[in-house]
C-alpha cells in the first residue's frame, strides 16, 4: 500500500513511479534539478516525460490539461500538491517571440536543448538519483557560469524575457555570465517589449528585487543596458553630475539594507530619487496592482516624514503610524537613515510614542463625532461637513478635544 505523500517531493516522485511503471520515461526536469544540486529546495518539481497527454491523463485519476497543446498536464494529488507534467518535445518557430507556434513531441535530448540556459537544461530520476545532462550544465553549475543553450542570440529572439531570467538567475545564484550570453543580452536587451508584456517584466522585477541579491541585479540591469529598456529614469541617478553625489549608488545602498522586503518597499527603495509622480507612470506602465502602485507612492511620499519627529504634531504622527504602511515607511526611513550616515534617535522616538499612544488607547480612537452627529445639530450636507469632522479628528488626535460635547462645541464656534 502506497503511503500518502508528506511533501511535494514525495508526490512528484511517486508520479514519476506511475509513469515509469507503465513503461514511460519520467524525469524531473529543470530549475528543480538545478535547485536540488545547489543545496536548495525547489519551489515546485516539473516532469518531463515521453508519455503523451493522453497517456499522462488516462493513468492519473485527477488531472488538468493546463497546456495540451504543449503537452503540459497538471496532476492533482491530495492537497494542496500538484505537478506539472510535460512530454519531451521541440519547438517550431517562435512568431510571437513567447510561445513556439507548434510543438512536436520528442526525445529527453531534444527537450533539453529547446531549453533557455544551460542550468536549467538537465534532468533527474528522483528514483535511481542520476543526473540526465545533454548540455554540461552541471559543469556550468560547478563553475558558477550561466550559459544559454545552443546559440543565445536566437534563444533570446525566442523569448525575450530571458534577457530578464538571465539577469536574475545570475544575481540570485552568484554566478557570472557566458561572455558569448552576454554580448547577446547587451545585443538583444533594446528589444526587450517586442512581444513580451508589461505584467510579464513586473513580475521578473518582483523576483528581483524581494531576493536578497537583489542589489547584484539591479548592478546587472544597469551595466547590461537593460535599465535603459525596462526602467530608463533610473539612468538620471547613474548620469547625474558628480558634484551632487552618486545618487544610483546611493540607491543601490539603501536598497540593500532592507530586510525580507515586500515589492512595494524594495520598489519605493529602487526609486525613491526619483519622486513620487514618476513613479506613479513608471508603475502605470509596468501596470502594476493598485495596491502595490499605491504602497510605493505612498512610502516615496512620506519618506522624508519622520527626520524630525519632534516637529510633527501628534495628529500628523498619529496619522502616519496608523496606516496600514508604516512598517515599511519606518523601514525605508531607517535605511535611509543609514545610507545616509544620520543617526536613528527620530525613528526610535516613533517607536517610543507608539508604544505609549498604543498602551493609552489614543492612537487611533473612536471618532468623538461621526456624520449622524452633525446632521443631529442641524448642519446640512455640503463641502464644510467633511471639513468640521476633519478639524473634530484633528484636534481630537492632538488630545485637544476629550469628550463629544467638546467636539460639539469645536463645531459650534467654528469659521472657516
Amino acid at each position: 500500500m502506497r503511503l500518502p505523500p508528506r511533501t511535494e517531493r514525495d508526490f512528484a516522485v511517486q508520479v514519476v513511479q506511475a509513469l515509469q511503471a507503465a513503461g514511460h520515461d519520467a524525469l524531473f526536469a529543470g530549475g528543480c534539478v538545478r535547485d536540488e544540486l545547489l543545496g536548495y529546495q525547489p519551489k515546485d518539481y516539473d516532469i518531463a516525460t515521453a508519455a503523451l497527454p493522453e497517456d499522462v491523463m488516462a493513468l492519473f485519476r485527477r488531472t488538468i490539461a493546463v497546456g495540451a497543446a504543449f503537452g503540459v498536464v497538471e496532476v492533482l494529488g491530495p492537497r494542496p500538491f500538484r505537478v506539472q507534467v510535460a512530454t519531451f518535445r521541440r519547438d517550431g518557430n517562435y512568431s510571437d517571440a513567447r510561445r513556439p507556434d507548434e510543438v512536436i513531441f520528442s526525445t529527453a535530448e531534444e527537450d533539453a536543448k529547446r531549453r533557455d540556459f544551460t542550468i536549467n537544461g538537465m534532468f533527474l530520476d528522483p528514483l535511481s538519483g542520476k543526473v540526465i545532462d545533454f548540455v554540461d550544465g552541471r559543469a556550468d553549475l560547478e563553475a558558477r557560469v550561466l550559459r544559454a543553450i545552443g546559440d543565445p542570440y536566437e534563444r533570446f529572439r525566442e523569448d525575450r524575457l530571458r534577457l530578464l531570467r538571465a539577469v536574475r538567475m545570475t544575481a540570485r545564484f552568484g554566478l557570472h555570465l557566458e561572455p558569448n550570453t552576454q554580448r547577446a543580452i547587451v545585443h538583444k536587451g533594446a528589444t526587450i517589449s517586442e512581444g513580451v508584456s508589461a505584467e510579464r517584466i513586473a513580475e521578473e522585477l518582483r523576483k528581483m528585487l524581494t531576493d536578497p541579491n537583489r542589489v547584484r541585479a539591479m548592478r546587472l540591469l544597469m551595466e547590461l543596458d537593460l535599465a535603459a529598456a525596462i526602467l530608463p529614469e533610473l539612468l538620471a541617478l547613474r548620469d547625474q553630475s558628480a558634484s551632487l553625489g552618486n545618487r544610483w549608488e546611493h540607491t543601490l545602498n539603501v536598497l540593500g539594507r532592507l530586510q525580507q522586503p515586500s515589492f512595494p518597499l524594495a520598489f519605493a527603495a529602487l526609486l525613491h530619487g526619483v519622486g513620487r509622480q514618476t513613479t506613479n507612470a513608471i508603475s502605470l506602465r509596468l501596470r502594476l496592482s493598485n495596491d502595490e502602485r499605491e504602497r510605493a507612492e505612498w512610502l516615496i511620499e512620506h519618506q522624508h516624514a519622520m527626520e524630525d519627529v519632534e516637529q510633527l504634531r501628534p495628529a500628523q504622527l498619529k496619522t502616519l503610524l496608523v496606516h496600514r504602511g508604516i512598517d515599511e515607511l519606518i523601514a525605508l526611513h531607517r535605511c535611509l537613515a543609514q545610507a545616509d550616515g544620520r543617526d536613528e534617535r527620530s525613528l526610535d522616538l516613533v517607536e517610543q510614542r507608539r508604544s505609549e499612544w498604543q498602551a493609552a488607547g489614543t492612537l487611533c480612537p473612536p471618532p468623538l463625532l461621526t456624520g449622524h452627529d452633525l446632521l443631529a445639530m442641524g448642519i446640512p450636507q455640503g463641502p464644510a461637513f467633511r471639513v468640521l469632522l476633519e478639524k473634530v479628528r484633528e484636534a481630537q488626535l492632538n488630545d485637544t478635544l476629550m469628550t463629544p460635547e467638546e467636539a460639539r462645541d469645536l463645531v459650534r464656534h467654528y469659521k472657516p
